[in-house]
């Protein structure tokens, strides 16, 4: 392999997209990766600088320019370096509206998200007993 080239599933865990290389290699022969357009099944499809990689990752849809082929799993900071990010994942609405960072740190959520809070089960324990209905 020349300087300029990587393996795909090598260059995939470089920059950080997978935890481990057998999860990048598994994503490679899933098929749901495309290297210029061309769908990639070998994981030992050699990458080369300039590529534009194209996969799912989470609700996203990442578009990647290759910039480096790497030459060990760095720091993020690191792994950055080796591509561009033609087409930035953008907070969706879904995402922005469920939770905010702060309110997940503190416990807090969303009312009427999920479960009933405290509040809203001592309310229904109080309806209950009213109407006579015991709690199971």
């Amino acid at each position: 392999m020349s300087e300029d080239t990587q393996r795909l599933d090598k260059w995939l865990w470089y920059a950080r997209f997978f935890k481990s290389r057998s999860l990048a290699t598994r994503f490679c022969q899933s098929g749901k990766l495309r290297v210029d357009g061309t769908v990639i099944r070998k994981a030992h499809h050699t990458v080369h600088v300039g590529n534009v990689l194209t996969f799912p990752k989470g609700p996203d849809i990442r578009v990647i320019k290759v910039l480096d082929p790497g030459t060990r799993r760095g720091p993020a900071a690191e792994a950055q370096d080796l591509y561009d990010d033609l087409n930035p994942p953008e907070v969706s609405a879904r995402n922005a509206g469920e939770l905010s960072a702060s309110a997940a740190s503190a416990g807090c959520r969303k009312p009427g998200a999920w479960r009933p809070t405290k509040a809203d089960r001592r309310a229904i324990d109080r309806l209950r007993a009213w109407i006579g209905l015991s709690r199971r």
